[in-house]
């Protein structure tokens, strides 16, 4: 059988990691057996397909598996009870479950299928990258899965959009695949959800129910910004310790752009202060941070957070924190205004801060931020740079548009 438009594309790429993001009866599954047995042809090579559970595994290519080996005469054993195929140039073909990933530690394998990956948990890859031989070549692995919202699966879509030739990745819809009618695409148009039916036959990153920072749009705020050296550097701060996180900013044109971000694993204010100065001008920098700093001490000699910052740089914290609701109020506002006015970019780079605004939720059935995903503390850092220079001002007998920026 021929490779169809998506197919072909993955096949040809010679990416390290190849992901594929691609509707229902896209072709994945044949794509995935095609690559075990390409790779599989190299003599004494140790191939894995990893489906979310060992179950799935077994039904998704199990049988197909065997017959394309027979029928190529590649076939030496079959462990019909460990699910492996051992061929006659030495090589095996085994598949695994990723929902015991502890026990997939310490094998080396030349090259790895991770089928319906959207479905996994992110600590399954992070056990199987270091399995993959160093050797030259190294080995390799193929993505594949349909979107489930904005969590791990699209991280690893991002890479392969990033300048690293070690990635690359795709997205095709189900027509394009070439193997459902259009007439059966409308039929499920008709009796799918919209948002179901973007994500299963479009491929779609579809937004997450509860989304706090839902007008947040990767087409409409994700762009490059030239850096202006002599203008000054606002940096919104929260001091939670893993991370303490910094979102830079610089207000051009009116609008606020963010064209860096700190985040640093079990560090403290010192170290943070460090790193601003590192990378920049302390001169031109302006820190919004966290006003429960005024309280928190972070040194000996009993200095607070804010204390620390104020020994290097200009500082403006309020004293008391903004209602939780107002702070992001604000900041969607800056996004995108009731009239549709945008006032506020993020550089591409800034993929934490990016993935954060995406995927941060609220808790079902409250108006209490989720902070169980870690997704809080760079949105919460960004927020206290907004709140302090483009905050909503309250209602008295009309609702006022959102004050502009008080630095310029």
């Amino acid at each position: 059988m021929p490779l169809n438009k998506a197919q072909r594309a993955v096949a040809d790429s010679d990416a390290r990691f190849r992901v594929l993001v691609g509707g229902r009866r896209l072709g994945k599954t044949f794509l995935a057996i095609r690559e075990l047995a390409r790779f599989a042809r190299h003599p004494n090579k140790k191939v894995w397909y990893v489906a979310p559970t060992y179950s799935q595994a077994k039904n998704i290519v199990w049988e197909d598996l065997q017959s394309k080996m027979i029928k190529l005469g590649w076939a030496d054993k079959i462990n019909q009870n460990e699910l492996s195929i051992s061929l006659v140039n030495g090589s095996k073909i085994s598949l695994k479950g990723s929902d015991r990933y502890d026990t997939l530690r310490g094998v080396g394998v030349d090259f790895l299928v991770m089928d319906e990956y959207a479905d996994m948990k992110r600590e399954a890859w992070d056990v199987l990258r270091p399995t993959l031989s160093a050797q030259t070549p190294p080995g390799s692995a193929l993505f594949c899965g349909t979107p489930k919202g904005f969590n791990h699966f699209k991280d690893l879509y991002d890479y392969g959009q990033t300048d690293d030739k070690d990635w690359d990745s795709f997205q095709f819809t189900s027509l394009e695949g070439g193997q459902i009618p259009e007439q059966e695409i409308e039929r499920a148009k008709a009796d799918m959800d919209k948002r179901q039916f973007e994500q299963e036959y479009l491929a779609s990153w579809v937004m997450v129910s509860g989304k706090i920072y839902y007008n947040f749009d990767r087409n409409k705020h994700v762009a490059k910004q030239e850096f202006d050296k002599d203008a000054p550097i606002h940096i919104g701060i929260d001091f939670n310790i893993d991370p303490i996180s910094g979102s830079i900013c610089q207000i051009i044109n009116g609008k606020l752009h963010q064209f860096d971000e700190i985040s640093i694993y079990g560090s403290n204010t010192e170290e943070l202060a460090q790193e601003i100065m590192n990378r920049y001008d302390k001169t031109k920098v302006i820190c919004y941070p966290d006003p429960a700093g005024h309280q928190r001490k972070t040194s000996a000699n009993g200095r607070t957070d804010i204390t620390i910052l104020q020994q290097y740089f200009k500082v403006e914290a309020k004293r008391k924190h903004d209602a939780v609701r107002d702070r992001i109020n604000a900041v969607n506002s800056l996004m995108e205004s009731a009239d549709g006015t945008i006032r506020f970019s993020i550089d591409p780079n800034c993929m934490n801060s990016i993935r954060c605004l995406e995927r941060q939720v609220y808790k079902s059935g409250t108006a209490i931020p989720d902070k169980d995903g870690g997704f809080d503390h760079q949105n919460d850092a960004l927020g206290y740079l907004v709140a302090h220079i483009a905050p909503i001002t309250k209602p008295v007998r009309a609702i006022p548009k959102p004050k502009r920026f008080t630095h310029m």
